[in-house]
């Protein structure tokens, strides 16, 4: 028996047998605890560690893939805007040649119904004076008779009359112009 001055309290134990079995119990728990609990532990451990790697791992191929991807989406985007200029570049020549093709035609379409035009007029022109020559001849002619009393009958005579009688009208006119 322990004296009763050294009571420590209820923890301590009172008898040597209850050191005893309190030590083999507590050798018999860690001895459990040892071969069926910590393998257990180190077990679980082991495969939230490998599943954790190998997220880890699936994570860097993942990322190490959307790199290559991002370069491949960026080399395909400049490919893109390249190309995209190139067509721009080339459509902007075709409208230019476009133009320039259409600005031809329109000029020499133009220059065809000027050249059409004036040939028409000069036509129109010459027809207008021969008719004019012939009836202001013949209003010549019978008017000149009319006033010298004579009848100038003389179709040739009356038709040289008639052209030197035109051609002061006009060297006038031009005159007149200038």
């Amino acid at each position: 028996m322990v004296p009763q001055e050294l009571n420590l309290g209820p923890l301590l134990p009172t008898h040597p047998a209850e050191i005893i079995v309190g030590f083999v119990l507590m050798v018999l728990v860690f001895l459990v605890m040892w071969k069926a609990v910590v393998p257990a532990f180190e077990k679980m451990y082991e495969e939230r560690r490998a599943a954790i790697q190998g997220g880890m791992d699936k994570a860097e191929k993942a990322q190490e893939q959307a790199q290559a991807a991002l370069a491949e989406y960026k080399a395909q985007l400049a490919e893109a805007r390249t190309e995209a200029a190139r067509i721009r570049e080339d459509a902007k020549n075709q409208g230019a040649q476009i133009i320039a093709e259409m600005r031809e035609q329109a000029n020499a379409e133009g220059e065809r119904i000027i050249a059409t035009t004036k040939a028409q007029m000069e036509a129109e022109r010459k027809q207008a004076m021969g008719e004019l020559r012939n009836e202001v001849g013949g209003l010549a002619t019978t008017l000149a008779g009319r006033i010298v009393g004579e009848s100038l009958d003389d179709d040739e005579r009356a038709r040289r009359t008639v052209e030197r009688f035109l051609a002061d009208l006009e060297s006038q006119t031009e005159t007149e112009k200038a």
